[in-house]
């Protein structure tokens, strides 16, 4: 049974997010898939099972398994149309556990996720929260991120006050569904904004690249530029970009992918 490891948004090996991708003859159970996801001490890996229409898609951290992934997403259609599985002109959609179907499509040397939206509601922000991530906000908001779980957005005046951040990791472990999602309008050209995310719920302190994080980061932007097509930075060590599309209630993340390994799980 192979396992391919792939470095997502972005175009550049050793960059972007990576995630590995193994393709089942059939569903596997989910402690085994829990300790391969172990195996590989990536953020995330991604197990897929051909159905009728598509193929049925769980991602799983080396902690839990998870509700909506980006970056594992975007390197399982890579892996798919990479190794002929599906033709590369024929559109993927990918079943869910609970977040819906999910469609990918070939852009040029793009990959477009068909992702929903998830905006965040501004509003107050706990203390800890705010103290467990550092830095000034000046904005604030909270939403669903999925399975129940509640993801916490701060917005910085500055680009360099994003970058900076050095949070407490160990205080953010505590916070009670800690995903939190730090941004702040870009001043690099050709970005509309930054972003980290760390993750400390799911066992990450900080994520590479988070398609999932920009389902909420596109609403957002949007409402505050006044722009529905915009280009997001996150700006963590590895670094990473994304193609943000709003549209309604969906959001359409674009990005590229690189096969870095092929492995064969004995």
């Amino acid at each position: 049974m192979r396992i391919v490891q792939v470095d997502a948004f972005t175009d550049t090996p050793f960059a972007g997010n990576p995630a590995a991708v193994c393709l089942l003859p059939e569903a596997a159970d989910d402690t085994w898939m829990l300790n391969v996801a172990r195996e590989m001490n990536l953020s995330e890996t991604a197990f897929l099972v051909r159905c009728d229409d598509g193929f049925d898609l769980r991602w799983f951290t080396p902690e839990i398994e998870v509700d909506l992934c980006g970056h594992a997403t975007l390197a399982s259609a890579h892996v798919l149309w990479e190794d002929g599985v599906v033709p590369p002109d024929e559109p993927i959609r990918f079943h869910t556990r609970v977040s819906g179907v999910l469609g990918a499509e070939r852009d040029g040397e793009w990959i477009e996720l068909d992702f929903p939206s998830r905006p965040a509601k501004e509003g107050d922000i706990p203390e800890l929260v705010a103290e467990a991530v550092g830095g000034d906000p000046v904005r604030a908001g909270r939403g669903d991120v999925g399975g129940g779980f509640d993801g916490y957005l701060l917005e910085y005046a500055s680009e360099d006050e994003v970058r900076d951040l050095t949070p407490n990791f160990s205080l953010l472990g505590s916070v009670p569904d800690g995903y939190v999602t730090a941004t702040a309008k870009s001043s690099t050209l050709g970005y509309d904004f930054v972003s980290r995310f760390f993750a400390g719920a799911a066992g990450i302190d900080e994520d590479p690249v988070t398609g999932s994080a920009h389902c909420t980061l596109g609403p957002w932007w949007s409402e505050r530029l006044g722009k529905s097509d915009m280009m997001g930075y996150q700006a963590s060590a590895r670094g990473g970009f994304v193609r943000v599309r709003v549209r309604e209630d969906r959001v359409l993340l674009g990005g590229k992918a690189v096969t870095v390994m092929r492995a064969e799980l004995i």
